[in-house]
């Protein structure tokens, strides 16, 4: 969550060696390929004084004045900012499995990096309070704009160094246990029952949902984050929502926080010196978040001093998180970071992968027919066992991950110079690993440009571990992603086992908001099996 930013991609410029490092057959989910280097080895003098300069980093050269900045200028630059996907694709192809992006007005350089061994080198290699490419909007308005409420544990997102760690100590281990989200099967699945009744609603004559329907995937993602963080079923999937209606100023203020985050970080940072309207929105929307989740916390501490409690298995996550902390702002600040990064994540991961499974339908039958088998009754409840069964449906979803990271990439800031792809990096850059060009690379995966779930299940070929990465890895992998697994299972546990998914309209291309998704009114259809 919170990572794509930095996150641009590219398609290879093919180094012709590299197929020899990676001829090893591919293997099974839990035996992936791993690198022939060994990550965690010291970098010694020797190592540094072999390593080509930083300026011999080959990438687009900036200009006098205006660096690189003004290629993401509209009309004159030559970046689209929802096209950076292919742009970074461009990167690869131009530049080399090693890319220098320099000269940005009010920001380090980024530095592509497209070898999946190096990227697991690095990854193993960082210590306990790695520094992710931060997003200097939120940084300035945590550490700024709201320090009074914010004080010195802003949260996870936009957070680093010891203040990161000291709060996602407190608040991790109730998030991440395994007991905690099986706990939350029902209530995820009540919230999706209601929204396959709207589905089923909002179909027109031919059984196509409306052109809208990624505002209504959204609602849905709402309602379930509102459930898990907030203790409460927000109304969401309400049929009468109004523009200005609570629940829909929550999902036009999370799509607005995050998708103009690109807009505020790459173009000309005008904002860090002068409010601009942009600025002054963007900061309007975080108040609103931060009023939103206070004001529901505060009910939730009010309802757990009267709630009978024998075990902890009896509390909420939000109760665990209050109860263990005893400071309502702790669980306040984890709701708001909860739900910042993930209506949109999470929304714009169900959109692809819905239209994946709507445009491949043999690959959706095998989907259906093992929801079957798992699911005999369908009106039975869901647990956590079926969900545990559902081994071709995780692979379909992996698969879509692959080659369409909703996430476009992860990334470190460096804490110390380092040798990467043989060059002398210093401290400070910002590295970027892009997912979505990796993942889809012949060097780490045999035939990337096949859809084929079942590679994740064992079959034969190349699978680098270090690939495709979409909760990113370590100490700072996705905190929330056993509830963003478990709602995207149970969403298509539910589904396809009573519809089928079909597209007939024209062929959607995918863009980069803040994620990377398809652009276009998602009109699916939806037929009763």
């Amino acid at each position: 969550m919170g990572r794509s930013l930095n996150s641009f991609s590219a398609y290879a410029r093919p180094y012709l060696s590299a197929s020899s490092r990676y001829a090893s057959t591919g293997c099974p989910f839990s035996k992936r390929q791993r690198s022939q280097i060994a990550p965690a080895a010291a970098l010694n003098d020797e190592v540094f004084a072999n390593a080509k300069p930083y300026s011999e980093v080959p990438g687009p050269k900036p200009i006098p004045l205006l660096g690189n900045t003004w290629r993401m200028v509209p009309i004159i630059g030559q970046f689209d900012i929802s096209e950076f996907a292919k742009v970074t694709k461009m990167f690869l192809e131009r530049y080399g499995r090693i890319v220098r992006l320099g000269g940005l007005i009010g920001r380090p350089d980024l530095l592509f990096v497209y070898d999946a061994d190096e990227i697991e080198r690095m990854y193993r290699r960082e210590g306990p309070t790695p520094f992710r490419p931060a997003m200097p909007c939120l940084v300035k308005y945590k550490s700024e704009v709201r320090k009074d409420f914010f004080g010195e544990l802003p949260g996870v997102v936009g957070v680093h160094g010891e203040q990161w760690r000291k709060f996602r100590s407190k608040v991790q281990r109730p998030i991440l246990q395994p007991q905690t989200v099986k706990k939350y099967v029902a209530p995820i699945e009540l919230v999706t029952e209601d929204f396959i009744r709207y589905m089923e609603d909002a179909r027109d004559g031919k059984g196509d949902l409306p052109h809208e329907f990624d505002n209504d995937i959204h609602r849905w993602s709402l309602e379930c984050i509102g459930r898990v963080a907030l203790d409460v079923r927000l109304g969401c999937l309400s049929s009468d929502l109004t523009k200005d209606s609570e629940p829909q100023r929550i999902i036009d203020a999370a799509k607005f926080a995050l998708r103009n985050v690109a807009v505020l970080e790459l173009k000309a940072p005008y904002w860090r010196y002068v409010p601009t309207p942009l600025w002054t929105k963007y900061v309007n929307n975080m108040n609103f978040f931060i009023d939103l989740c206070s004001r529901y916390i505060n009910e939730a501490l009010e309802r757990l001093k009267t709630k009978k409690v024998t075990s902890e298995n009896d509390l909420s996550l939000l109760e665990r998180v209050l109860r263990s902390e005893g400071d309502p702002k702790i669980a306040t600040i984890m709701a708001l970071d909860l739900i910042l990064v993930g209506i949109d994540t999470i929304s714009m991961a169900v959109c692809s992968i819905l239209y994946q499974a709507a445009t491949r339908l043999e690959q959706q039958e095998k989907m259906a027919e093992e929801i079957r088998r798992v699911l005999p009754d369908p009106s039975q409840p869901l647990t956590y066992s079926d969900l545990d069964k559902l081994h071709y449906t995780k692979a379909f979803v992996r698969e879509v991950f692959r080659m369409y990271s909703t996430v476009i990439g992860n990334g470190r800031t460096l804490q110390e110079d380092d040798v990467i792809c043989g060059y002398h990096i210093p401290k400070g850059v910002q590295v970027v690993f892009p997912t979505i060009v990796t993942g889809n690379m012949e060097q780490f995966v045999s035939d990337p440009e096949e859809f084929r779930p079942e590679r994740w299940l064992g079959g034969e070929g190349r699978l680098h571990s270090f690939a495709s990465l979409p909760y990113g890895f370590g100490a700072r992998i996705c905190l929330g992603r056993r509830f963003a697994d478990l709602e995207i299972q149970v969403l298509l546990a539910k589904l396809l086992r009573r519809y089928r998914l079909e597209y007939h309209h024209e062929p959607l291309e995918y863009a980069v908001t803040f994620m990377y998704a398809p652009d276009g009114p998602l009109r699916l259809r939806m037929l009763p099996r």
